[in-house]
C-alpha cells in the first residue's frame, strides 16, 4: 500500500517563504510525476506545480517565478519551495503522485492528507 505524507505549511506574512515536503512510501515500482495542488475555500482544487521523471516542470501561471518544485528520486520525495507568498496563496496544499506499484500494473493517482498554508497581509 502506498502512502504520501506531507510536512511543512503554516502561517506566514505576505512576502515570506515556506517549504512543503512530501514523501511516498510503500510498494512503489516507479513514480511518473510528482506534484502539488491547492484548494482555497469555495474554490476547486487547482494544479500548482508538477515535475516528471525527467525533471521537467510545469507551474500555474499564478506561481511562476515564485515557487519551485524539486524531487529526490532516491528518496521518493519532493518539495515545493514557495517564495514571495501572497494572501491569495492561502489554501490547503495537497501533494500528488502518479505511481506504478509493480512492473505489470497501470499507474494511478495518490494524494497526501493536505496541509494548510495561510498568508497574512
Amino acid at each position: 500500500q502506498v502512502q504520501l505524507v506531507e510536512s511543512g505549511g503554516g502561517l506566514v506574512q505576505a512576502g515570506g517563504a515556506l517549504r512543503l515536503s512530501c514523501a511516498a512510501s510503500g510498494s512503489i515500482f516507479s513514480i511518473n510525476t510528482m506534484g502539488w495542488y491547492r484548494q482555497a475555500p469555495g474554490k476547486q482544487r487547482e494544479l500548482v506545480a508538477v515535475i516528471d521523471s525527467g525533471a521537467n516542470t510545469n507551474y500555474a501561471d499564478s506561481v511562476k517565478g515564485r515557487f519551485t518544485i524539486s524531487r529526490d528520486n532516491a528518496k521518493n520525495a519532493w518539495n515545493l519551495h514557495m517564495n514571495s507568498l501572497k494572501p491569495e496563496d492561502t489554501a490547503v496544499y495537497y501533494c500528488n503522485a502518479v505511481i506504478r506499484v509493480n512492473w505489470y500494473a497501470g499507474v494511478r493517482d495518490y494524494w497526501g492528507q493536505g496541509t494548510q498554508v495561510t498568508v497574512s497581509s
